[in-house]
């Protein structure tokens, strides 16, 4: 990410996402603008804040999914949160300091496996020296010592044949007894106040720390005992103290939370019952998203320079609906355009993930070679198009309803099908969907 320029990565999110470049731009800005506040002088470093994101748009548009290519490329913590979960401390619902536990445990997770990768090679090594030893046990006192000392190297020569064997997978369906260590966790549920779940975690942790661990033999054959002695031993080989420490880093530095529907906490005119705690959820919300250090179990992590994306539809609102305070610290704003038909086409082709690619690999383990026209894919497109205009616009959400749709009969017939090839022309689509389209009340219910 760090040697990725903002145009880098806006060419990247296009292999994923059509359209909306105006939002790829901001993302990309932002991302490239954490690479540029290292270089900083350490002085200044810690004075600039992240420049956190509003996208302004309908649903099924693409802003998650930039959101999410945007972690993943930047391989960065992240965590999407619904702001409609989070009430204001009093009312039963999530804390808002629970997306920051959330992201720390992302972090770790990350971490994790980047350190597990490390020292596979170390840890596969010594898993293999364990399985020989099961397959080929040492002598166990010293007079067999002695009578085996005068065959050492006809030992040596056997245990490299067994290692040799192993490796070359010859030894995957041989049983070997395994024991492995467990922790004894109580059969204790734990119920807390809602909102309160660190309080649960950490009560859970106490009860395991405190139960003696026992070990638990079984019989497993070579391929997965030699897993799962990996796993062990790669996680005896971590420092998890170190772990944590480098997850809390990256999540201060580098961590991405999306909060979604925060539309959905504008505070109403004359409203009441559930709608008193939105304004609430903002003020709860603002301390986070300014910067404030919250507890979890892994230690304190500052907030101050995490990057908040927040979206949403603004149907009935409009952001400046929101609290002046929860708007500054929001300055980049973005609208993402509504999808057309146009649109739909390259979402159906172009992207490396597109639709047809994955209904054509769907249908493809079953032996079945689908393939689309490009009137058909045109068909498809328009259908999606007609629908969203005459009733809710879902956006490309309602490619997957057209889809399904179209490809009913052949999905529930695949697996009795012989293998066969099978092509999707424009009279078969509208065969399919044209009664449904035409009829209103029917197209609600099923497109």
């Amino acid at each position: 990410m760090s040697q990725m320029t903002p145009r880098e990565i806006v060419s990247e999110l296009d292999r994923f996402i059509v359209g909306q470049r105006n939002a790829k731009r901001a993302v990309a800005i932002a991302l490239r603008n954490r690479w540029r506040r290292q270089q900083v002088d350490e002085g200044l470093r810690d004075e600039i804040a992240p420049k956190n994101i509003i996208m302004i748009g309908p649903t099924g548009v693409g802003k998650t999914e930039i959101a999410r290519r945007l972690a993943k490329l930047a391989q960065a913590p992240f965590v999407k949160v619904e702001a409609t979960k989070f009430t204001e401390v009093g009312y039963v619902g999530r804390d808002v300091e629970s997306m920051i536990r959330d992201l720390i445990e992302q972090g770790i997770t990350i971490v994790r496996e980047e350190e597990r990768a490390k020292v596979e090679i170390q840890a596969r090594q010594r898993a293999e020296e364990r399985i020989l030893d099961l397959l080929l046990p040492p002598p166990s006192t010293a007079a067999e010592a002695t009578e085996v000392r005068a065959e050492t190297s006809d030992s040596d020569s056997t245990r490299e044949k067994l290692r040799r064997m192993l490796r070359d997978g010859q030894l995957d369906e041989r049983e070997v007894d395994l024991e492995t260590t467990k922790s004894a966790m109580p059969m204790v549920e734990v119920i807390t106040p809602q909102g309160l779940e660190e309080m649960e975690f950490n009560l859970k942790d106490m009860f395991s720390n405190m139960m003696p661990k026992h070990t638990v033999k079984q019989s497993l054959p070579v391929k997965d005992a030699l897993e799962a002695l990996s796993q062990e031993e790669a996680s005896n080989l971590l420092d998890q103290d170190a772990v944590t420490r480098e997850a809390v880093r990256r999540v201060e530095q580098n961590g991405i939370i999306f909060i979604d529907e925060v539309d959905k906490i504008t505070a109403r005119q004359s409203a009441g019952g559930a709608d008193v705690s939105r304004e609430g959820v903002q003020r709860d919300l603002l301390p986070i998203v300014e910067g404030c250090t919250v507890s979890t179990k892994h230690g304190a992590v500052q907030t101050d320079h995490i990057l908040f994306i927040a979206s949403g539809a603004f149907h009935t609102s409009k952001p400046s609906d929101l609290a002046p305070e929860f708007q500054g610290r929001f300055p980049t704003r973005v609208e993402l355009e509504p999808l057309t038909r146009e649109d739909f086409v390259r979402i159906l082709t172009e992207p490396d993930n597109a639709l047809l690619k994955q209904y054509q690999a769907l249908l493809a383990t079953e032996g079945i070679t689908l393939h689309f026209t490009e009137d058909s894919i045109a068909e498809i497109a328009d259908v999606a198009a007609r629908v969203n205009e005459r009733t809710e616009n879902i956006g490309a959400r309602r490619l997957h309803t057209v889809m399904e749709r179209l490809l009913d009969q052949i999905s529930f017939d695949a697996p009795e099908m012989p293998p066969t090839s099978v092509t999707i022309d424009a009279d078969e689509v509208r065969n399919r969907l044209e009664a449904v389209v035409s009829d209103e009340d029917l197209s609600r219910y099923i497109l």
